[in-house]
């Protein structure tokens, strides 16, 4: 489990349908050792704070095990480490291994596995192609939010340890199928509204589809 590539960007304007977007998900790889905060990376930003960033999405993870499926998908396209928006580009870190609560020390930092990460529109610009949204959600190849227990320096080539395996045994893969395909899996939803790493967001949501499961009944 390791960290292969460190990228950050600060949010600039593009145009989308004409109109100038503000977005952040153009991200770089940079060299040496960079501080990693409750809110960021140092010298990272996002630009619509109303559904980006904040601590639970402080960091965010993409396999880089993954890229050979989208390089298969789009073999015209040039798919550089960064190309998904993360900050952390690992191996040995998968959505189907990885449970929502596992926490983990990299480099001086601790930090907590928090949720799926959710495609936008943003991420069709970054592709030049709308359709990447619904297939990035359908390939269940989504990375995950980190975030951060305890801050501390990282960079390219430090290694992950696992401090603590959540028990609940619900994976950043089981997050996404409620999501996109097991919407009335009633015994997982119980099982993820248990994990106290869950964000509110996705526990009020889960609550809600658990609650109308349980009126149609």
């Amino acid at each position: 489990m390791k960290l292969i590539s460190v990228n950050v960007g600060r949010p600039r304007l593009v145009l989308r349908n004409e109109e100038p977007v503000s977005t952040g998900i153009f991200k770089e790889p940079i060299a040496g050792r960079v501080m990693m905060r409750t809110l960021n990376l140092d010298g990272d930003r996002q630009a619509d704070l109303s559904v980006h960033g904040g601590p639970s999405k402080a960091v965010y993870i993409y396999p880089a095990e993954h890229y050979d499926f989208w390089k298969r998908e789009f073999p015209e396209m040039d798919l550089p480490w960064g190309m998904f928006g993360e900050n952390f580009t690992t191996t040995g870190l998968l959505d189907t291994e990885i449970n929502i609560g596992d926490k983990f020390r990299i480099g001086e930092a601790e930090v907590v596995v928090t949720q799926p990460r959710m495609p936008c529109y943003k991420l069709g610009i970054r592709f030049g192609r709308t359709d990447i949204i619904k297939r990035f959600l359908q390939s269940e190849r989504t990375g995950f939010y980190l975030a951060v227990l305890k801050e501390g320096e990282v960079a390219t080539g430090d290694e992950f340890a696992l401090v603590e395996r959540d028990a609940h045994d619900v994976r950043v893969v089981d997050i996404t199928r409620l999501y996109a395909r097991e919407k009335g899996n009633a015994a997982l939803l119980r099982r993820a509204l248990e994990v106290e790493a869950l964000p509110e967001g996705w526990r009020h949501y889960f609550q809600d589809r658990l609650e109308k499961l349980s009126d149609s009944e």
